[in-house]
């Protein structure tokens, strides 16, 4: 269900050209990690399956190459989520806040970089933590890279909407009656649905990934206490809860953006596009 989920939001991107915006790329790019994490849980669930049936051998040096490249992609997945909702959170920012500047500052040409950056670093970070992840070391450094990944945001939305008082305040405190305060307040209106829509991305996100870094901590804190045991024994329900996080998101895009509704239905009902269209 998650894979299919968010592969339609990424082709639903891909295919509305009303989409085609910074932001929406992000919301893509989110998308494409939820679904590489989704299809490598799939093809681990296979390989266990076959190593059940007797058909694969489970110690066997391409097995665990195999396990190598699937850790790896599932730590580029979960990274490339964490940047991702710090990029989308700048960039909400930028609409927001520098809204006459923001076609300057954000070009698709400069949203094409920062996603490749993004992507690259991703994929150079995850393998580096699944190669030397026996090391204390690599687990202090990724707990630390969730903890403030997560303060950078959350500061970022804090001051985001405290100014956001101030310019409503501003909006208020024009002429009534005029049409330039009516689009104000309607764009207004719009940003800020995004934000709220990104807020509780947000929020989803740490319901669904917090357990499995307090279970790091956990290890790296307490290992023999039979008190941290019992929590780390729920490790399973840590797993569904993480994997649960990219069957979450695409329903709150569903949820939230009458664009993205408005092009499900037509891919759904309507398989020929341009006859729709």
């Amino acid at each position: 269900m998650s894979l299919a989920e968010n592969l339609l939001v990424v082709i639903a991107v891909i295919k509305n050209r009303n989409l085609h915006s910074p932001m929406y790329c992000f919301i893509c790019s989110l998308a494409a990690f939820n679904t590489t994490a989704s299809l490598t849980k799939t093809l681990e669930n296979l390989m266990i399956a076959f190593a059940d049936g007797g058909h694969l051998e489970k110690k066997g040096l391409s097995a665990t190459k195999l396990d190598d490249i699937m850790d790896s992609l599932l730590c580029m997945s979960f990274v490339g989520s964490i940047i991702s909702f710090l990029a989308i959170a700048v960039d909400r920012y930028i609409t927001i806040f520098h809204a006459l500047q923001y076609h300057s500052i954000m070009t698709m040409q400069r949203t094409g970089a920062i996603l490749g950056f993004i992507w690259t670093t991703c994929g150079v970070l995850a393998i580096l933590m699944v190669r030397f992840f026996e090391f204390r070391f690599i687990m202090i450094c990724l707990v630390v890279f969730f903890l403030v990944s997560l303060a950078l945001i959350c500061f970022l939305y804090v001051y985001m909407f405290m100014l956001a008082r101030v310019h409503a305040k501003n909006i208020a405190s024009l002429p009534a009656g005029g049409g330039g305060k009516r689009r104000q307040r309607r764009t207004w209106g719009s940003n800020m649905t995004g934000a709220v829509t990104l807020t509780i991305l947000i929020g989803a996100f740490v319901v669904c990934w917090a357990p499995f870094f307090l279970h790091l901590i956990i290890i790296m804190m307490c290992p023999l206490n039979p008190y941290c045991e019992c929590y780390r024994s729920l490790f399973q329900l840590h797993v569904v809860l993480m994997m649960s996080h990219a069957l979450i998101d695409p329903a709150i895009y569903a949820f939230r953006s009458a664009e993205l509704r408005y092009t499900f239905r037509k891919m759904l009902l309507c398989p020929d596009w341009k006859l729709c269209s």
